[in-house]
């Protein structure tokens, strides 16, 4: 018996094993968890031409993909997805509790703000309307850094902004020193101060009309922030899934998951004795692995994704049963136990490299032409696939050998193998 080898290969269970138990629970609450996990709601808009009968460019979808991706990290949600769907479908999934209608409005509603110099007041319709030709400055020329605050003097509630050219506001606060400017937000007037003196730095201060709270102001200071949408966005559709649904699901699909693993586990070690030992071993350190990579690239893990690590297992345990196979074949034909074990993983490499291709094909057409969760299955499947393949066959051949070639069973029963009795003819 040689026990550096058995040294090793226990040293290499204990670090599987440690590694597992000692961090799995801090790794798993690293992990985000998608909407049907821990609940949320899904919304989906669809990108509107600006004029009836008009059209949306490819390049002006992209734009307003960008603009709901600014405007959904600015809510602080923590792991949105948003995603492209049907070429001018706009999908936000938002995981976790916080005003639904809130997020509705922000997400698809623009703060169109313009600074007129002549309005007229139509007493008929009691409302304030710009003269187009008049128009100094918008939203758009501002920069994203708008904030709310109050005024230490009036105590009124404001949105302070700087104008991105400041040059431009100089000669604007210089023409109309005295004079008053219209200023008017989502078409209605809000405010029509008249500058005192000239305003060198781009400056200024936005109050009024319903910027009477400080959530107003912070609302509106938001939007400008996050820029105009450059089409409107029509609510397709919204729907919620509540916490403790997303509770429920979560923990059904972990006792399944459990179930299987420990079925698997008990099937290994009846059928490959020692053998399936290591085969588990192999498992927990691929379910190890996997989790890490999730957590370490920021994978939002979803049902779907859970689907598709319980089948990496199943793929993980088939490159096992094929290796454990061929090393059974080779014994058939007269080889030692060790040269049994070297061939049959040679011989079985191959072929888990081909099923596994096959199926990463697969994972990766269902990502390049799929919508939603099917992407999430698919980046999960990916993913499992390339951590079995370092785990079931690199590690687990590694501790294979390992445990072979220390001599502490020379029975090529303990790998699964029962010598049948030669038929006398």
């Amino acid at each position: 018996m040689k026990w550096g080898r058995f040294a090793a290969f226990i040293a290499l269970v204990l670090v599987v094993v440690g590694l597992t138990v000692g961090t799995s629970q801090q790794l798993w609450k690293s992990i985000r968890l998608g909407l049907d996990l821990q609940g949320g709601f899904e919304l989906l808009y669809q990108v509107e031409p600006n004029t009836p009968g008009g059209t949306v460019s490819a390049q002006g979808v992209q734009a307003a993909l960008q603009a709901v991706t600014t405007r959904v990290n600015s809510l602080g949600v923590a792991s949105p997805v948003i995603q492209l769907e049907n070429k001018n479908q706009i999908r936000v999934d938002l995981a976790g509790t916080f005003s639904q209608a809130q997020a509705e409005a922000y997400i698809g509603q623009t703060a169109d703000l313009k600074i007129y110099g002549k309005a007229t007041y139509n007493a008929k319709t009691k409302t304030w309307v710009p003269d187009p030709k008049t128009l100094l400055i918008t939203g758009n020329d501002i920069k994203p850094d708008a904030a709310a605050g109050q005024n230490p003097n009036t105590g009124q509630y404001e949105v302070d902004v700087t104008f991105k050219n400041a040059k431009r506001w100089q000669q604007i606060t210089q023409q109309y020193l005295g004079k008053p400017l219209y200023t008017f937000l989502n078409g209605q007037m809000i405010t029509d101060p008249a500058p005192s003196e000239v305003i060198y730095n781009g400056q200024t201060a936005i109050s009024g009309g319903d910027l009477t709270t400080l959530q107003a102001c912070q609302t509106l200071a938001q939007e400008l922030n996050s820029g105009a949408l450059p089409y409107p966005l029509k609510l397709v559709s919204s729907t919620s899934v509540g916490p403790s649904l997303g509770a429920a699901s979560l923990k059904a699909t972990m006792w399944a998951g459990l179930g299987a693993v420990a079925l698997i586990f008990l099937f290994m070690l009846l059928l490959y004795r020692a053998a399936g030992f290591i085969a588990d071993i192999a498992l927990v350190a691929y379910a190890y692995l996997l989790l890490l990579t999730f957590a370490g690239l920021h994978v939002v893990l979803t049902l779907p994704g859970l689907a598709a690590l319980v089948l990496g297992i199943g793929m993980a345990v088939d490159a096992n049963i094929i290796t454990y196979e061929r090393i059974k074949d080779e014994l058939r034909n007269g080889r030692s136990l060790q040269s049994s074990v070297i061939a049959g993983n040679k011989r079985a490499l191959r072929t888990i490299i081909d099923a596994n291709a096959t199926t990463f094909i697969a994972g990766a057409v269902m990502y390049w032409f799929g919508q939603g969760d099917i992407r999430g299955f698919a980046v999960s499947l990916m993913l499992s696939i390339v951590v079995s393949l370092i785990t079931a066959v690199l590690l687990s051949r590694a501790m294979l050998l390992l445990y072979t070639r220390s001599n502490v069973v020379k029975r090529p029963w303990w790998f699964g193998y029962r010598a049948r009795k030669a038929v006398e003819s």
